[in-house]
């Protein structure tokens, strides 16, 4: 092998050529060396030059509502592995609250007495962000802290964004357009009133980066339904309203919410980029919040 054969750039290879069998040998024995060189060097970041094994990283545990929906559990599990491409060498675990398994009380009983981060995947503040979840951890062994709900946060206006892009939402319209159309936030509803607060304000964040109004609506429990949402919209003059489904995954919800648009309705925020990167940003925002501000939840 000489200098003069470089690594195969796919972006560069013109469709349809064949690579010579050496090339393809190297390429794909490039490939196993990186991957080797990768779980080596995450393997020895755990060493210390004396030789002993450091503590590993507190566990990730995700904490997914649970869906009698079946793309549900595959679309948390899809999100999982990418959260676990971002951050190799994290332990990287799921639970639910309800519905599905693996539950969070069976997540929690297998770490035994490990310290872990339990970051919900759910968007606003609510009941089970401020008791389902914290009653759960601290009837287990494990030395836990809860993590804050994702939104709201800039990460999700821009995979809100994005997924109404995917559906046919135009970036640049002129005055006209712009003052027929409208977006409808499609969100799960809660009691909690702070659970209002934060969807209200990831309505505004969007309707700043779309300059449209976005108006929070609801699929349950809360004020108004889409279907409200919708017809005040059009008695405004607003009949280019699209539905931009503010849930973590696909299931009942997201599908009646986005059955009622008018126009189009955009998908889950599911799998997209930003939803690892925001899990990973409130692990890291947690560890870093002293303890004294962020107690700790452990059992007695």
């Amino acid at each position: 092998m000489t200098p003069s054969n470089p690594l195969r750039d796919e972006s560069t290879t013109k469709p349809g050529a064949v690579l010579p069998p050496q090339a393809a040998h190297l390429d794909s024995t490039a490939h196993l060396m990186n991957r080797i060189s990768s779980q080596l060097a995450s393997q020895l970041s755990l060493v210390s030059l004396n030789g002993r094994r450091r503590p590993g990283p507190p566990a990730l545990v995700v904490v997914a509502h649970g869906s009698r929906d079946p793309r549900a559990l595959s679309t948390v599990r899809t999100l999982l592995d990418r959260i676990r491409e971002q951050r190799p060498g994290l332990p990287v675990h799921l639970g639910h609250i309800e519905l599905n398994d693996p539950l969070l009380p069976d997540t929690l009983a297998g770490l035994g007495t490990r310290q872990a981060v339990l970051v919900p995947l759910l968007l606003s503040r609510g009941y089970h962000i401020k008791r389902d979840i914290p009653e759960m951890a601290a009837e287990s062994q494990v030395r836990a802290r809860v993590a804050g709900a994702l939104g709201p946060h800039p990460l999700l206006v821009e995979a809100l964004y994005d997924r109404l892009v995917e559906a046919g939402w135009r970036t640049s319209t002129d005055d006209t357009t712009r003052r027929r159309s409208a977006v409808v936030l499609a969100a799960a509803g809660s009691r909690d009133p702070e659970s209002k607060v934060d969807t209200n304000r990831t309505a505004q964040l969007l309707a700043e980066r779309l300059g449209v109004p976005v108006v929070p609506a609801y699929a349950t429990t809360a004020a108004p339904t889409v279907p409200d949402a919708l017809r005040a919209l059009a008695a405004r003059g607003r009949h280019r309203v699209a539905v931009a489904s503010y849930f973590t995954a696909p299931g009942r919800f997201a599908t009646e919410c986005a059955e009622a648009a008018p126009w189009i309705a955009s998908a889950p925020l599911g799998t997209h980029p930003a939803m690892a990167e925001l899990v990973l940003h409130r692990y890291d925002q947690t560890l870093a919040t002293p303890i004294s501000t962020a107690p700790e939840l452990a059992s007695a």
